[in-house]
């Protein structure tokens, strides 16, 4: 309305989240459909998938030791759980367990065994934990066996292969130290000196420590481990159930559904939010209609007792009596972007009713003069009077010389009416002087003017009276009117030399409403809205053509206000 609205703050950002949750929850039917889709996919793994049974048994590792029951003997020494982890998953073991399962009638191979296993370390402790699951509960808990059994054989059969492989070394180390004992001896009988005596006590000694080492080695405690839990038949199936799957179906939907709705969202060119038509159209917003079931064959809601409708109309009202702009030139421009002018018709005979509560001289003029509707939804509310005395002595007796119509509201005065009549040429009529006259009237005290136009994106005609309206109130649906358009309009009117006042939102229609009134044909009214006559043979066909008013205006330099 002024030019001093406030801008939408971009750093607001609860009010931005709050603001782009609200515009994601506009596409209800996708966030629908994938909750639907989520539990539908939950449901399928939970009931079409085949019962998988684990089976677990757990190992605790331990190395080789001399004396368990020594002070300071350690059971993890040289044991590295990570390698240890990986042998029990390597193709050793699988290849002596599917052996071991073989002779119990079993029949599969390595690869296959090791791809139902998971070996897994509980953290701080020395233990290998064997799950394996398969098809059957028997089958997980034999395999599951075989496999940790495998494993400490595997491990026993590497440790004996270490002491033999040392030992082995032992004697080869011993094996010349004894040949040289001997022939030391035979020196030692012949005479020998002292030194000879101390060498052959030195091998001695080196052969008695070998000895020592290799009695070690024979003596260690080579167990590999303990299978501290047996592997068990399963009697349930492993695996989350029904309703934890389902829970998750519906999680993992509805988080595609806000995806599929931000996507929407983003590639959306109709207007999301009101800060978003505020920005684009340039002006502040005036007011959101209410939906309210009309009366039927009403198209005025001023005048209906304890209507909201009315109240949103009154309020619209006051808020243009006060703006600077308009209480300047009190003309007011009502159209919508594109589309019907059902609403913006609505729109202007409400604020004419309640201009016309204020006290005002209100002059409704019905400028669409390709679907004029207006007399006829007005219904009974509307009769004839006299055509103004300076309409007297000119004009043919067509539009807007025709002849005005009084229009009473109940309990809040009447307004008067020039309806639009259908007519052989627009652009001409639209620029008649008698159409300057009327909207000049405005100029008297007390005198407020509102001029209804068809859709300024579809015809010309709003443009061709915007230099005489310089105030322009668009009526839109905020889920159709798109930001480009808004964008467009703003850069017309501001063009034409006139101003956009705000914008009024009204609830939208249903497709089928719009659809039934776009089929009714359209009754041709003759002068002053009297009964419909049928259009002349050579009138010219309204086509709908936004390029038939191209050339409406005459461009003049500037005069004096009229």
């Amino acid at each position: 309305m002024t030019p001093h609205h406030r801008a939408p703050d971009d750093q607001d950002e609860p009010a931005l989240l709050r603001d782009q949750f609200r515009q994601l929850l506009r596409y209800r039917y996708l966030l629908t459909c994938g909750v639907v889709v989520g539990l539908l996919g939950g449901g399928y793994l939970a009931l079409g998938g085949e019962d998988a049974y684990t089976a677990t048994g757990e190992v605790l590792v331990r190395s080789a030791i001399s004396d368990p029951f020594a002070a300071g003997s350690t059971a993890d020494k040289g044991i590295n759980i990570g390698s240890e982890r990986q042998t029990a998953v390597s193709d050793t073991v699988g290849t002596l367990a599917a052996g071991t399962l073989l002779k119990a009638g079993d029949d599969v191979t390595a690869r296959k065994l090791l791809t139902g296993l998971q070996v897994t370390n509980p953290p701080n402790t020395l233990a290998l934990r064997f799950s394996y699951t398969a098809a059957t509960p028997e089958q997980a808990r034999a395999r599951a066996e075989a496999l940790a059994g495998a494993y400490l054989a595997h491990r026993k059969a590497r440790t004996e292969e270490s002491i033999q492989n040392m030992s082995d070394g032992y004697r080869a180390q011993l094996g010349p130290l004894e040949e040289k004992r001997d022939l030391l001896e035979d020196q030692i009988g012949a005479g020998a000196e002292d030194d000879v005596s101390s060498a052959r006590a030195n091998i001695i000694v080196s052969i008695s420590e070998l000895s020592r080492k290799i009695s070690e080695l024979k003596a260690l405690d080579t167990t590999p481990g303990y299978l501290n839990k047996k592997p068990v038949a399963p009697t349930a199936p492993t695996g989350a159930g029904l309703p934890l799957l389902l829970g998750l179906g519906g999680v993992v939907g509805l988080a595609l559904g806000l995806l599929l709705s931000w996507v929407r969202l983003v590639f959306d060119p109709a207007v999301r939010s009101t800060r978003e038509l505020v920005h684009s159209l340039g002006a502040p917003l005036l007011g959101t209609l209410p939906r309210e079931r009309a009366a039927a064959g009403s198209l005025l809601a001023i005048g209906r007792g304890g209507s909201r409708l009315a109240e949103e109309y009154r309020a619209v009202a006051f808020r243009l009596a006060y703006d600077p702009s308009f209480a300047e030139s009190r003309r007011l421009l009502v159209t919508a972007p594109r589309g019907d002018s059902t609403a913006a018709a609505a729109a202007a005979a409400n604020l004419a009713a309640a201009f016309a509560e204020m006290g005002r001289d209100v002059l409704l003029v019905e400028a669409d003069l390709r679907t004029p509707s207006l007399l006829r939804d007005l219904g009974s509310a509307a009769h004839g009077m006299r055509p103004p005395r300076w309409a007297a002595g000119e004009g043919d007796g067509n539009w807007p010389t025709g002849g005005r119509t009084n229009v009473d509201v109940p309990g809040s005065g009447a307004f008067a009416l020039i309806p639009g009549t259908t007519v052989d040429n627009v652009p001409r009529a639209l620029t008649s002087p008698p159409v300057g006259r009327i909207v000049a009237e405005a100029d008297r005290p007390g005198n407020v003017v509102i001029v209804l136009a068809p859709p300024v994106l579809s015809y010309a005609d709003a443009v061709a009276l915007v230099d005489r309206v310089e105030g322009v109130m668009i009526v839109c649906d905020p889920r159709e009117v798109h930001r480009s358009d808004l964008e467009r309009i703003r850069e017309i009117i501001g063009a034409s030399g006139g101003s956009v006042l705000g914008a009024l939102l009204h609830p939208g229609r249903g497709r089928l409403r719009r659809a039934r009134r776009r089929a009714k044909p359209t009754r041709r009214r003759g002068d002053g809205g009297g009964p419909a006559a049928t259009a002349e043979p050579d009138a010219p066909e309204d086509t709908g053509d936004p390029t038939e008013t191209l050339g409406l205006r005459t461009f003049t330099l500037p005069t004096a206000r009229r």
